[in-house]
């Protein structure tokens, strides 16, 4: 990432992955372990470069050719729609179930599924989402904002609670705030170990440093600075979860390559 180009690249758990298999995407380097920490996970981007700074498809021209050759030249596919094809693929809980063993073992393999476009046009669909989802349109969640008294009267902030409650489709942020009317599906999106919503509640809770000099110095993070942020984000990252969703399971009756319909052998 040497510049400002656009450079996505699609995130996979490691090989010898703990937690569930989970594939991302993002435009800038990310966390070795951001999905789970007993768990690593490798990138691709779409782009290499070279020490002069030029971009260098990641991509072959070997690859290209392969699809072409089975596809036909009428298909006219390109390497971006490639990777969304892979992204697509890498997402199918078929796939996830039929080659699990093998996931664990091995970089993924790519089937050649019959509909070529409905599973790059899935995966294109999901990469947006992924990489974009700050700018997508936030769900009609409902906000209650209750006051918490005790808390004013004292003259501090509300209690950090963070909480989540799928039952009930809320989350609490505080003493103070609920947001209601969240789907159900929105926490069967996940991210490694932890639903996307979870995830935003977990990276914004309130630690204190064990480091004694740097909780003197540098425990300054509170969650009321960022109260706002996050009940937006929350907002976006529910319609994120909830479409990606409706592609996943839009998948499972997808036509595939023969070989993808049945559990495999192990090794094979």
């Amino acid at each position: 990432f040497p510049g400002r180009e656009a450079n996505p690249l699609i995130s996979f758990s490691g090989v010898g992955y703990r937690s569930s298999f989970m594939a991302f995407s993002a435009d800038a380097p990310i966390d070795l372990h951001f999905g789970a920490s007993v768990d690593a996970y490798q990138f691709v981007p779409l782009h290499r470069y070279a020490k002069t700074g030029e971009p260098l498809d990641n991509i072959t021209d070997w690859a290209l050719n392969k699809f072409v050759t089975h596809y036909g030249k009428a298909a006219k596919i390109t390497k971006n729609d490639i990777f969304h094809y892979v992204y697509g693929v890498l997402h199918d809980p078929v796939y996830r179930t039929t080659y699990a063993q093998n996931l664990k073992r091995e970089l993924p393999r790519v089937p050649l599924h019959p509909d070529f476009r409905q599973w790059a046009g899935w995966g294109k669909r999901l990469m947006d989402l992924h990489i974009g989802y700050e700018g997508v349109d936030p769900w009609p969640v409902t906000r209650t904002d209750t006051p918490d008294t005790k808390a004013r009267t004292a003259g501090v902030s509300p209690k950090v609670i963070l909480k989540s409650d799928p039952d009930n489709g809320t989350i609490t942020l505080d003493s103070e705030t609920v947001i209601s009317g969240i789907p159900t599906a929105a926490w069967d999106y996940r991210l490694g170990n932890r639903s996307g919503l979870d995830w935003i509640l977990d990276q914004h809770k309130e630690k204190t440093p064990k480091d004694p000099t740097i909780r003197e110095r540098f425990n300054t993070y509170r969650f009321a600075d960022h109260k706002e942020k996050v009940a937006d984000l929350i907002a976006r990252v529910t319609r994120v979860s909830v479409e990606t969703v409706e592609v996943v399971e839009a998948m499972k009756g997808a036509k595939r390559d023969a070989r993808t319909d049945q559990p495999r052998e192990d090794g094979e």
